[in-house]
């Protein structure tokens, strides 16, 4: 019999302790979507966008954070066991242990928490912290620069138990994820934009990418945004903002990110987003690419 890889181990600890948990690949990330997960619709039974652990009937780690389960005779089972021979790491679900974690991407997100949130335990990580309290709500991605929540429907990297005691969810942290990124209600305006900006080589003279490699990730990253209409637009947002920064971080400019950011706040807007919201969340994930180019 072949010795239990180590990644096993930390995760049969873990979901021992109540934890559910995961096995992520080379990257730091989920394993992929099998087949039958990926299929159009999914023979699997599918667990849309992943907002429920089910009712897929898929036996293999698919799904993300909707795939984590504290169940040992899973973890050890035949379909996991050649995913754990390839697992570089161990990943968990918060929300699903009651937990949320603040991550803290940089010195200087590490440096605002301590002035503007309340101590609990912390988990250093390759460039700041895990801040980790008791208690679940939404999660968030870019909530201010250098700084996403992980609860619900996430997924963290287990890099060890921390040190300090753990405190309970506080105000000040569920007021990162404002109650903005909905759509209201049929007949209500969220907000209006002026006549907006448009990518173009005019404002990209600097840009080493070619304008049809620029606009095709664009409109990709808008149909990604305007399809959240019921919610998660504006994450969405931060989201394509952050991605489409990230490819221009070798050119040496200008490439019109502001162009592109206005673009992706009026899909934001076109959704429901409220403006200000909106442009907050572009803004920060824009800001975000550049740190972590730095």
């Amino acid at each position: 019999m072949s010795a239990t890889p180590e990644v096993l181990r930390v995760a049969l600890a873990l979901a021992a302790a109540g934890v559910p948990v995961l096995p992520l690949r080379a990257g730091k990330v989920p394993f992929g979507n099998c087949r039958s997960c990926t299929g159009r619709p999914p023979r699997c039974g599918g667990r849309p966008n992943m907002k429920a652990a089910g009712p897929c009937r898929c036996l293999a780690p698919c799904h993300a954070w909707a795939a984590s389960t504290i169940d040992p005779h899973v973890l050890t089972s035949p379909v996991w066991a050649p995913v754990w021979r390839e697992a570089v790491a161990v990943a968990y679900h918060p929300g699903g242990a009651g937990l949320t974690v603040v991550d803290l991407d940089n010195a200087a997100a590490v440096e605002w928490a301590r002035e503007a949130l309340p101590a609990t335990r912390t988990v250093p990580t390759a460039r700041g912290e895990h801040w980790v309290y008791r208690g679940t709500m939404q999660s968030a991605n870019g909530v201010r620069p250098g700084v996403d929540i992980k609860s619900a429907m996430q997924y963290a990297r287990w890099l060890g138990p921390g040190t300090g005691r753990m405190t309970v969810l506080p105000a000040a942290v569920r007021a990162l994820v404002e109650k903005e990124d909905t759509t209201p209600a049929r007949g209500e305006v969220a907000s209006s934009l002026p006549a907006r900006a448009t990518w173009g080589r005019s404002v990209a003279t600097g840009c080493r990418h070619t304008e049809r490699y620029v606009r095709t990730g664009l409109e990709r990253g808008l149909a990604l945004v305007r399809a959240r209409t019921e919610s998660g637009a504006g994450s969405q947002a931060f989201g394509v903002a952050r991605f489409l920064a990230a490819q221009h971080t070798g050119c040496p400019g200008p490439c019109g990110l502001v162009a592109i950011g206005e673009e992706i706040v009026a899909a934001a807007v076109s959704v429901g987003v409220p403006e200000p919201y909106a442009r907050r969340a572009v803004t920060n994930g824009l800001e975000t690419a550049v740190e972590r180019a730095a």
